[in-house]
């Protein structure tokens, strides 16, 4: 009997232990908070980092969000953005005039829009959340990447998809074009050589009058174009 009352009390002994950790769990699962993991924004276009919220609690006046800053290189968290019934952007350090407000606490939404962003921007931000009596969340960061516009550029499937499309044709042109281009000179080389044809090579051939013009050069030209798959004389 002993036995059993000394286990017994073990046992509400360790519950009265527990309790507390228990109920900070509850609390913990009652509000919830998401944000983007990573953010890549371009030096002077408007980024805008969002966060989200569940809580159990109606939301009321009393709800608080608060934006940290943490920069690449380290250091202290600095206070970006304060909301509480009305947004409080900071006014001083390097984001003053350049957070607005972009969210919308009736919805869950409590987004911020960085105006200007620059290279020296690059961080980490948190989100907090506390709408009482839920006032323990999880911690989510959002990592801040800014970059110019010119080196972030990357080749999407369309873009990939029309260079191999078009890629072949150019160079089957380019080809042409070459192959043309040797002709013709090696045709204006036998002008300037004085290359006559011979007897038999000028009977065969139709006669041809002054009166055909650039029109009948031209069409002589091409034909001597296309046809190069016979060697020249000379």
């Amino acid at each position: 009997m002993r036995r059993r009352g000394a286990a017994g009390a073990g046992g509400r002994l360790l519950l009265l232990l527990l309790l507390p950790l228990l109920l900070d769990v509850c609390s913990v699962l009652s509000l919830e908070i998401k944000a983007s993991p990573k953010v890549r924004a371009f030096v002077g276009e408007q980024v805008l980092l969002k966060c989200s919220f569940k809580s159990s609690s109606p939301i009321t006046e009393s709800l608080l969000v608060d934006w940290t800053y943490r920069p690449l290189a380290g250091g202290q968290m600095e206070t970006v953005f304060h909301y509480q019934s009305v947004p409080h952007p900071t006014t001083a350090g390097k984001f003053k005039d350049r957070i607005s407000w972009a969210g919308n606490v009736a919805n869950g939404d409590a987004s911020i829009a960085i105006q200007s962003p620059v290279l020296s921007d690059n961080g980490t931000f948190i989100c907090s959340v506390k709408n009482p009596p839920d006032v323990y969340h999880n911690i989510p960061q959002t990592v801040l990447v800014v970059t110019e516009r010119g080196l972030a550029f990357q080749l999407t499937s369309a873009t990939l998809l029309s260079i191999l499309v078009f890629l072949p044709s150019i160079l089957v042109v380019i080809l042409l074009l070459v192959r043309m281009g040797r002709k013709f000179r090696v045709m204006k080389e036998k002008g300037k050589c004085g290359y006559k044809k011979s007897s038999i090579e000028v009977s065969d051939e139709p006669e041809h009058t002054d009166t055909a013009g650039c029109g009948g050069k031209l069409r002589e030209w091409c034909l001597n174009c296309v046809d190069t798959d016979e060697e020249d004389p000379y």
